[in-house]
């Protein structure tokens, strides 16, 4: 039971710290035009020169791949600590 809980524990935090990541820019110092935002890996983009309608931009793949990231990362972190307490 405690497992699961670790794994729904974990999966929230991922959501939630990509979420805070895209606070966050991460706009390569070369790259004009649009501001990158999350990391490790940017998955949203605010087009500045030339922004049609909507300047905001959402790439779901990289979204994802963050998402599993730092889902992993808590989880060890909370793995270790509930090892540590036991």
């Amino acid at each position: 039971m405690m497992k699961v809980k670790i794994v729904l524990a974990a999966i929230l935090g991922g959501v939630i710290v990509t979420l805070l990541t895209g606070l966050i820019s991460n706009t390569p110092p070369m790259l004009l035009g649009a501001t990158h935002y999350g990391h490790p890996f940017a998955w949203l983009t605010r087009l500045v020169l030339a922004p049609e309608y909507f300047p905001w931009r959402i790439d779901v793949s990289t979204l994802i791949a963050d998402i599993v990231i730092w889902t992993l990362v808590i989880g060890v972190i909370l793995f270790l600590f509930w090892r540590r307490k036991t």
